[in-house]
């Protein structure tokens, strides 16, 4: 090797790496575009079925600590149950599964008394931001022992950007009964929460509904995107040599 050739080959080894790796991370974003993508179909497919088929009994008390998020969350139940006149608001700027609420405003829980005792919390569906306080939705409240319908659920994890919950207020921000009903002092209730459906308050309002599924997929968008920048990145590296190339000569 002459010693004008060597300078030139060192010159090589940094963008060539450069480029290998870039290639390589985009090629892995995009793979991992693809698993999301099998991933979601399956949950889309799961959640469908789940909610579109016919409500079952709500499981007996003694087979709650075999429930399960992976297992249940979205199976579809129905029970004869008495509300507790009391609730909580949960804040929510809308939601994948409810295409007709629209807007912020608040799921309205509160506890259900089932005939042997036991309480579950429910979600009785969605207010306005102008309708949270009571004495804005009369007749709201079911009374006596109704045959519930719903979905169970199961509570959500808080994320790093979830405001604080604001009990003095009566206000949460993520949908978990046992963390109300500590602050409320509901007793022990169940591990999930019925996401209520059925029936409807002589009121009007909170308004509950069925579940939809309208869980976006544009996985095999991103994934394009990031194979697409892969092979620009290759295009940008074999350019770059070419011209390289063609000023040594």
């Amino acid at each position: 090797m002459s010693d004008a050739e060597a300078p030139r080959r060192r010159g090589l080894i940094e963008p060539t790496l450069f480029a290998i790796c870039g290639v390589a991370a985009l090629v892995a974003l995009g793979v991992w575009q693809l698993d999301r993508k099998t991933w979601k179909e399956g949950l889309i497919a799961t959640v469908t079925q789940r909610i579109t088929a016919a409500p079952a009994a709500l499981p007996p008390r003694e087979r709650w600590a075999q429930l399960s998020a992976d297992k249940d969350e979205y199976r579809r139940v129905t029970f004869p149950a008495e509300f507790i006149d009391d609730e909580a608001l949960v804040y929510t700027a809308g939601s994948a599964f409810r295409p007709d609420v629209s807007g912020a405003g608040f799921w309205v829980f509160s506890p259900v008394r089932l005939l042997g005792g036991s309480v579950v919390v429910v979600n009785r569906g969605f207010v306005p931001t102008d309708h949270r306080n009571v004495r804005d939705r009369p007749n709201g409240m079911l009374r006596g022992i109704v045959d519930i319908t719903g979905a169970m659920r199961w509570p959500e994890a808080r994320g790093l950007f979830t405001p604080a919950d604001e009990p003095q207020n009566g206000v949460w921000y993520v949908r978990d009964p046992k963390l109300i009903a500590e602050a409320k002092h509901w007793g022990a209730v169940a591990p999930f929460f019925i996401d209520m459906e059925a029936p409807q308050p002589p009121g009007g309002m909170p308004r509950p509904g069925p579940l939809v599924v309208k869980l976006p997929d544009n996985h095999l968008q991103y994934a394009i995107t990031w194979f697409g920048l892969a092979a620009a990145l290759i295009g940008v590296y074999v350019a770059w040599l070419i011209a390289r190339r063609r000023a040594s000569l």
